[in-house]
């Protein structure tokens, strides 16, 4: 069963124009347990009193076992009723929440060879908190990781300085950048311009040794999935997560 637990917010930064990271801690000071993939929900109530709630996926790089801080990236969306509650936290404010919740994990029955990681917007959050078990697996079973994310300029690739210093130290992780509107201002050997199936179709998806994510905007998703499907990936071996904007 989830916890329900308040939320205080420790630190805050912006990664893009439109995009916040927000660290918080539990206000009873308890660690947060997670398994990366999962995401949290956040709990407010609208202008008219009536419940709702949000789901952000847990950003926080851990080492295993319990974090004391809860990270997630947020999309500002016009009008939106989170982004009115979440644009307007200071430092020391505090939010309702629950969570864990979500199967978005690695598996460790996986016997597989390759992971390929697909995200696009916030959608690539999940992938940072899985960094720490992804260097295990590359260690312990020999297992190569090529991370594909997408996005429309540099500004928007989210933790982009992270994954290219993980790139650089791990051996076995690759970083592709898929930029549909303009290069970076000095390009890296792994950008490609493009969307995200560019570098898919250049990885070709082989169904003897890969597994698939596909994380973020639902049109990605769809057409990442029609695509593994006719690369021959069976379809629990194309894990999915879709990022919605709701109002």
């Amino acid at each position: 069963m989830a916890d329900h637990f308040t939320l205080r917010l420790a630190a805050s930064h912006l990664l893009a124009p439109n995009v916040r990271h927000l660290a918080f801690e539990r206000a009873d000071g308890a660690p947060f347990a997670f398994i990366p993939g999962q995401f949290l929900q956040v709990h407010f109530l609208y202008a008219d009193g009536k419940p709702t709630k949000r789901s952000y996926s847990v950003a926080t790089v851990g080492e295993g076992g319990p974090v004391q801080r809860v990270e997630i990236a947020v999309s500002y969306v016009q009008g939106g009723a989170a982004t009115a509650l979440l644009s307007g936290l200071r430092e020391g404010d505090t939010i309702e929440a629950s969570g864990p919740y979500g199967r978005f994990c690695l598996f460790d029955t996986d016997t597989n060879a390759r992971y390929l990681l697909v995200g696009t917007g916030t959608g690539i959050t999940p992938y940072r908190a899985m960094l720490p078990q992804l260097r295990q697996l590359i260690a312990a079973r020999g297992v190569e990781v090529c991370l594909v994310f997408g996005a429309r300029t540099e500004a928007e690739l989210l933790y982009d300085a992270e994954f290219r210093a993980f790139e650089a130290a791990t051996p076995g992780f690759r970083y592709f950048s898929c930029l549909s509107r303009a290069a970076r201002a000095v390009p890296h050997a792994h950008d490609r311009r493009g969307r995200v199936q560019v570098a898919l179709d250049e990885l070709a998806p082989d169904p003897a040794r890969d597994i698939a994510y596909l994380c973020g905007n639902p049109d990605m998703v769809d057409q990442a999935f029609t695509l593994l499907k006719e690369r021959g990936l069976p379809v629990p071996h194309i894990r999915r997560e879709k990022y919605v904007s709701s109002r």
